[in-house]
């Protein structure tokens, strides 16, 4: 891979892995989780907008294609990034990022229930079964100390939904033209989805402690981690992705993946203090060893051509296979 390609991977895992972290520094200075979301999606919707006009790329025009946003918008936007805010309340961000990584089983389980994935042979068969090994160590459901709470689950919903939204949008949204503008769009529609959300419960009475608003008011620290992840780990990573998969193909650019919990872990650990446990470690290990089994090997020029499944968490060509 040319230098050039080598740093861009390096930026974006660096980029996309360090969301937890700033989602963690967001929720410790006052903001809340649907506070959260409505800024990462406005603020990743503007920087893609940006980006869309300097291409000279339209914002779609015709209801069928915002009809299939508003769906994508919610289970790829809206709601993983309010259940990232949820969980990582009362979850380390170094384990919500591992978490994060079993998208890809979740997504290989949906298609085989919904039969658009091929037969699985031995070896990628071995490989969802080793990953959803690596999902019960982690979680460790006989220890009294294990994972098994309302903000791990959520982590793990936030999971499920990615592989939702990729099979929605594998079948509705890829191969598109304008790729930046589509992604604006789908980032704006999440945007009205979190607003509806923060509205109907962060402005109620009622509202329950996990979405309402931030406990005192955010402070300085708050804002800017927010605008990081908004600005760049929500709208230049899309950028860079959509740069990599151009120039490297799928295949390489879906190598990302595996970097992202290793980043989420080691940040976890450098600025927040976070002591991640040698059960959890494991569990990545396992996990990730899981989900390359279950890569089905392509070609060059298929890897190219289905790039757009690849994505991350925030836009309509996708992460990790977006990713957060």
């Amino acid at each position: 891979m040319p230098l050039a390609s080598t740093l861009r991977m390096a930026l974006l895992a660096l980029l996309w892995g360090s969301g937890f972290l700033w989602i963690k520094l967001a929720l410790n200075h006052g903001l809340s989780p649907l506070q959260i979301t409505v800024a990462r999606c406005a603020l990743g919707a503007a920087v893609l907008l940006v980006l869309a006009l300097a291409a000279r790329q339209r914002l779609p025009r015709d209801r069928r294609t915002w009809t299939h946003l508003l769906i994508a918008a919610f289970f790829c936007n809206a709601l993983p990034f309010a259940l990232f805010g949820i969980g990582e309340q009362t979850v380390d961000s170094g384990t919500a990022g591992v978490l994060n990584a079993t998208t890809p089983l979740w997504a290989l389980l949906l298609g085989l229930v919904l039969g658009t994935d091929r037969p699985l042979s031995p070896a990628r068969l071995t490989g969802l079964l080793l990953g959803f090994a690596g999902v019960l160590l982690i979680f460790a459901p006989w220890q009294r100390a294990g994972l098994m709470t309302s903000g791990a689950l959520a982590l793990l919903g936030a999971a499920v939904s990615y592989a939702v939204a990729f099979a929605y949008m594998g079948r509705h949204l890829t191969g598109r033209d304008a790729p930046l503008a589509v992604s604006a769009a789908q980032l704006l529609a999440a945007t009205g989805w979190a607003t509806t959300g923060w509205a109907a419960t962060g402005w109620a009475a009622d509202a329950p402690p996990a979405a309402s608003a931030g406990p005192s008011g955010a402070d300085l620290t708050a804002l800017l981690a927010v605008a990081v992840l908004g600005i760049f780990g929500t709208g230049v990573t899309f950028y860079l992705n959509y740069r990599l998969i151009a120039d490297e193909g799928a295949t390489s650019a879906a190598t990302v993946g595996y970097l992202l919990p290793v980043v989420s872990v080691a940040l976890g650990a450098l600025f927040l203090d976070e002591r991640v446990g040698t059960r959890v470690i494991a569990g990545m290990v396992v996990v990730l060893a899981g989900v390359a089994l279950t890569r089905p090997r392509r070609t060059s020029a298929r890897s190219a051509a289905d790039g757009v499944e690849i994505r991350r968490p925030a836009t309509a060509t996708g992460r990790q296979a977006l990713r957060r």
